[in-house]
C-alpha cells in the first residue's frame, strides 16, 4: 500500500483526496491518503467527508512516511513549506503541487533534498474555495498542467501522470514560463478584471441604487471576485510580469472600443461595435466547441473507474506500477 499525503485541505486538496480514495477503493485499496492542514476544523471535516483515510496534527508525521506528497496550499506559502518538509522527506519520495503559478514554485523547489523528485502541477479546475464544495469529479476532463523539475526522475513523472489520470484529468506538459504567461491571460487577467469591475461599480455614489439592478450579467462577470484574497494576492505577486503584460493588452482593447464610441459617424460606429461583439462571440463559441470535443475524445471518463482501459493505464503508471489485478483471482497479470 502506497501513502499519499495531502498538505492543505481546501477545495483542491479535498477533491484530490476524494478522487484518489474512490480510485483506490476500486483497486484493492492500493492507496492510503493522509491529510494535513493547520486548520484543525478542516482536518476533522476532511475525514468526516471521506476525503482522507486519516489526518495528523504533525506536519513531520504527514511527510516522513509519504511516497507522494501533494502540496495544495496557497502558492505564497510554498517556499516556506519546502523548507519545512525537506528534513522529513524519505528517500525516493515524490513531491508535487497544485499552485497557480509555476516559475517561482519550480525555483523554490530546488531547495528540496536531492533524494526526492519534484514534479510541478496545476489543475485547471475550481468552483469555490471551501472544503465543503470538494468533489471527486472536480477534475474530470479538466486540464492538469505538469511541469517536471529538472532533476525529476522518469518514474516520478509517470507517478504524477498516474495521479492525474486517477482523478480523471487530462495531463498537459508545459514549460513553467509558458504556463505562467498562458494562465495570466485566461485565468489571472479575468480575476483582476472581475475585481476591478466590482471596485469600479461599487465606488460610484449611485451604487446603493444600482445594486438592485445587478442581475445575471454582473454576477456572472464578477464571480471570480468572490475568490480568496489570499490566493489572488499570491498569484499576483508570483506572476507580476505576465499579468502586467495582459493588463496592458486589455487596456489597449478597451481604449480602442472607447475610441469607436467617440466616432461621430453613427453608422461607422455601429458597424465597428457590431464587429467587436460579433468577433468576441465567435471566439467564445469556439472555446465551447474545443471543450466539448475534448470530452468526446474521452467517453470512458464519464463512466466509473473500473473500466478495463482506465484500470490498465493506472496499473502501468500509478505509484511504481501497481500492475493490473484480476478482481476475481486477486493476483497480478502480465501483459
Amino acid at each position: 500500500m502506497q501513502q499519499i499525503s495531502i498538505l492543505g485541505l481546501g477545495l483542491i486538496g479535498g477533491s484530490i483526496g476524494l478522487g484518489l480514495r474512490r480510485w483506490s477503493a476500486q483497486h484493492e485499496n492500493a492507496l492510503r491518503v493522509i491529510g494535513y492542514d493547520s486548520d484543525m476544523d478542516k482536518q476533522t471535516l476532511a475525514k468526516k467527508m471521506g476525503a482522507v483515510d486519516d489526518t495528523t496534527w504533525s506536519l513531520a508525521d504527514a511527510v516522513r512516511s509519504a511516497d507522494v506528497l501533494i502540496i495544495a496550499t496557497p502558492v505564497g506559502s510554498m517556499r516556506e513549506i519546502f523548507s519545512d518538509i525537506s528534513p522529513h522527506l524519505k528517500q525516493g519520495a515524490i513531491v508535487t503541487d497544485t499552485g497557480s503559478t509555476k516559475v517561482n514554485v519550480l525555483e523554490w523547489a530546488t531547495q528540496l533534498p536531492g533524494h526526492v523528485s519534484f514534479v510541478g502541477g496545476h489543475p485547471m479546475a475550481g468552483k469555490s474555495e471551501s472544503l465543503e464544495a470538494a468533489d471527486a469529479d472536480l477534475f474530470r476532463n479538466a486540464t492538469w498542467v505538469v511541469c517536471p523539475g529538472v532533476t525529476a526522475s522518469e518514474a516520478a513523472i509517470k507517478n504524477v501522470l498516474g495521479l492525474v489520470a486517477a482523478v480523471e484529468a487530462e495531463a498537459f506538459f508545459a514549460d513553467p514560463a509558458e504556463h505562467d504567461s498562458y494562465v495570466a491571460g485566461v485565468s489571472h487577467l479575468p480575476m483582476v478584471v472581475a475585481a476591478a469591475l466590482v471596485r469600479t461599480a461599487t465606488a460610484d455614489q449611485s451604487w446603493r441604487d444600482m445594486r438592485t439592478l445587478a442581475a445575471g450579467g454582473f454576477k456572472d462577470t464578477t464571480r471570480l471576485a468572490l475568490g480568496s484574497p489570499e490566493m489572488h494576492r499570491d498569484i499576483s505577486l508570483t506572476n507580476r510580469a505576465a499579468i502586467s503584460r495582459w493588463i496592458n493588452q486589455m487596456v489597449v482593447t478597451l481604449e480602442d472600443f472607447r475610441s469607436v464610441l467617440a466616432l461621430e459617424d453613427e453608422e461607422a460606429a455601429g458597424e465597428q461595435i457590431y464587429e467587436f461583439f460579433s468577433e468576441a462571440q465567435e471566439q467564445r463559441a469556439r472555446t465551447e466547441v474545443v471543450q466539448s470535443r475534448a470530452s468526446e475524445r474521452n467517453p470512458e471518463s464519464a463512466g466509473n473507474l473500473t473500466s478495463e482501459k482506465v484500470s490498465d493505464s493506472m496499473g502501468r503508471m500509478f505509484l511504481g506500477g501497481l500492475g493490473r489485478r484480476d478482481k476475481n483471482k486477486g493476483k497480478k497479470r502480465t501483459g
